[in-house]
């Protein structure tokens, strides 16, 4: 395995961690569709698994060869670039908590039509823009058991650093991809007989409680922008509108926590 000792940090090969923004890393150069950034084994490992290419990885010293076990038929001629803590510290502007990141190459998205064609259950982000929530949404989606996530044009990318720290590599485990305008995704869900039920605080919404999602062999859960919540557009989208019964004069529920609890109800 090629383990390259980090002494200059204007070293050209480096510059995937010198500090670059999600956005800077989505326009590599030298890529198809861009990089993301990989933190800890454990989600480097998930991306290798799904099928994911390496470019590089940057280590500290002690952690080389578990970065080398987990790169297994990568090892031969992915480079491993390893220092101490306060000097990839420095080039990344964040200390390494997890010992290990990777710079890996952003997988080509599928289209909605072939990501549907086997789904029952699935999630629809509508301009969710907190990573950590659509992170924390992967997850329990991972966990619970959606089989597909769609997300709209002005949503965070899931591929972000921080949506995937905060899903544990769940993002690059549970299928996912962008859709457009919601005339030609309402067109998709339809021609795949998904029932879209819209989470909201509308005055004809039926408790979670009495909503049963069971009758609908294909269901569509769809969550709306922390605070604006759903548009009018996702709504006249929609087929139902359900809310989760609060109490103690309590409204509402981050969108995280309300996608886990309408998941559960509608999935188990």
């Amino acid at each position: 395995m090629p383990i390259i000792e980090i002494a200059d940090l204007s070293d050209p090969r480096l510059v995937d961690y010198a500090h670059l923004t999600d956005v800077a890393l989505k326009k590599a150069r030298g890529t198809e569709h861009g990089l993301y950034i990989a933190e800890s084994a454990l989600v480097l490992e998930r991306a290798l698994r799904a099928g994911h290419e390496p470019r590089s990885v940057l280590a500290l010293g002690n952690t080389a060869d578990e970065a080398a076990a987990v790169l297994g038929v990568w090892a031969e001629h992915v480079p491993v670039f390893v220092g101490p803590g306060e000097l990839l510290a420095e080039l990344t502007g964040y200390i390494l908590h997890r010992g290990v990141i990777a710079a890996m190459h952003r997988p080509a998205l599928p289209d909605a039509e072939t990501l549907l064609a086997g789904a029952r259950r699935i999630v629809i982000l509508e301009n969710v823009s907190d990573p950590t929530n659509v992170g924390a949404i992967f997850r329990s989606a991972g966990a619970i058991g959606a089989d597909a996530i769609l997300v709209t044009p002005h949503c965070s990318d899931p591929f972000y650093r921080r949506a995937i720290r905060v899903s544990m590599g769940t993002v690059l485990q549970v299928p996912w991809t962008r859709v457009g305008d919601w005339p030609s995704t309402r067109e998709v869900l339809t021609r795949h007989s998904f029932h879209v039920a819209a989470l909201a605080l509308t005055t004809d919404a039926v408790s979670l409680r009495d909503f049963n999602g069971h009758e609908h062999e294909r269901l569509a859960l769809l969550l709306g922008a922390e605070g604006e919540g759903l548009t009018p557009e996702a709504l006249e989208a929609s087929d139902s509108v359900v809310q989760i019964p609060m109490k103690h004069g309590i409204d509402s529920l981050n969108v995280a926590a309300a996608s886990a609890v309408a998941m559960w109800a509608l999935t188990s």
